[in-house]
């Protein structure tokens, strides 16, 4: 069995945010109208090459309640007409804001997009009346996530390992 450990990171301060510049031709839009079939989609094309399965078997109306729900908010990344990635921000208790998905797809992946991408989740999550925002990511994500958090200002705050 593989050892996994999970990082968990937090910004609490909007101050504390280290942007990256913004990438010509990479467009990153709100999901305003919700539709879990789109959730679903980018769920599978960002998070299959991570293994990302919590949510594979969810029916119909598990992703329903899941992706249009008020406390939850999407954007999509699009460049030149693609979707090259997208990230999720989950009201939580407290005024806290959790990135619950940020990724790229893979064809999308190493071309100096995420950065700014995260740059862009991590304002969105301030302006969403946030006193923290937080992420957790493991190691089996990729292998320049905790990095990226990491330069956009977020501080580790917890490890775990099973």
């Amino acid at each position: 069995m593989q050892t996994v450990s999970t990082y968990y990171l937090e910004m609490t301060s909007p101050s504390d945010l280290r942007a990256k510049s913004p990438v010509a031709e990479l467009q990153i839009m709100e999901c305003e109208i919700r539709q879990f079939e789109y959730s679903r989609f980018l769920y599978t094309l960002v998070g299959g090459a991570w293994g990302w399965t919590d949510k594979l078997s969810w029916s119909d109306e598990q992703w329903r309640d899941y992706a249009e729900n008020e406390n939850l908010r999407t954007w999509v990344a699009y460049f030149k007409g693609s979707p090259a990635g997208y990230f999720e921000l989950q009201k939580q208790p407290g005024r806290q804001v959790e990135i619950s998905y940020f990724g790229l797809a893979p064809k999308f992946i190493g071309q100096g997009l995420g950065g700014y991408l995260l740059t862009q989740c991590i304002r969105e999550a301030w302006n969403w009346d946030a006193e923290r925002v937080w992420v957790h990511t493991c190691t089996l994500d990729h292998p320049g996530a905790l990095a990226n958090y990491q330069a956009r200002g977020m501080r580790l705050y917890l490890t775990e390992t099973d």
